[in-house]
């Protein structure tokens, strides 16, 4: 019961805030397009944003660590874990600047996609291959402009939070681009709300773990390279489960 008594209060806020800083978003997009055509001040709205809700309630505890790991103005893939929805919401708790890619069905949401084409996000149509390139192309744009990239590269959300085997199309972009990868680890996501759940717990300890830069050898093969990475992060995740257990 008190889970429902929460989730009805977040979805009551979410709705509400989201209409209020919609309107802000615009009112910055318009303010700032002469001068802001990356829209890296829109991204951090969006960051504050969606801070808003990791913060505001009192059961939830949000921590960020290592974000010194990631250097300003530099490109990188960053990849993450995914849980669930919660996970979006706690990347732009890093307050760095990155380009989403994502579902071409979530910039269709009311104001939260709709911030998204505003923000200059990369949609994806999952199983297309025409999208899927032009997708590339945008991802290749934003890191020649300094801009990193933020993925799931599971590709969906976890069932049980343990990792799901990763594509290799994030670790073969930063190859071809020659910038780092660097994994972010969010601990606790499912706690809050698993795949296709419905209600919020009103207590919840999240953790954003910024990893160590990563980048493939010499002769190492794309493969080897996304299933490295995957052990590096497949480990931390496996550390912090049995921390909290």
């Amino acid at each position: 019961m008190r889970n429902f008594l929460f989730s009805a209060i977040f979805w009551t806020v979410l709705i509400g805030t989201c209409v209020l800083n919609f309107i802000i978003a615009c009112v910055i997009w318009i303010v700032t397009t002469p001068f802001d055509p990356n829209r890296r001040i829109n991204h951090l709205f969006s960051c504050a944003w969606a801070t808003l809700y990791a913060k505001l309630f009192p059961g939830w505890y949000v921590q960020v660590i290592h974000r010194e790991r990631i250097k300003p103005n530099t490109p990188y893939v960053f990849v993450a874990n995914h849980t669930s929805i919660a996970d979006i919401v706690l990347c732009f708790c890093l307050f760095r600047q990155f380009k989403w890619v994502s579902k071409k069905e979530v910039f269709s949401i009311p104001f939260l996609g709709w911030n998204m084409h505003l923000c200059r996000y990369i949609p994806l149509k999952r199983g297309d291959k025409k999208s899927i390139s032009h997708m590339m192309d945008a991802c290749r744009m934003w890191l020649r402009r300094g801009i990193p990239v933020m993925m799931f590269p599971e590709g969906t959300r976890s069932r049980d939070g343990t990792l799901l085997p990763f594509k290799t199309g994030a670790f073969a972009l930063a190859e071809e681009c020659q910038v780092a990868v660097i994994p972010v680890v969010i601990h606790g996501g499912m706690s809050v709300i698993p795949k296709h759940g419905r209600l919020f717990s009103h207590s919840a300890r999240l953790i954003v773990e910024v990893l160590e830069p990563m980048r493939g050898t010499p002769h190492e093969s794309v493969e080897t390279f996304t299933q490295r990475v995957h052990t590096v992060m497949s480990t931390h995740v496996e550390q912090q489960r049995h921390l909290a257990a």
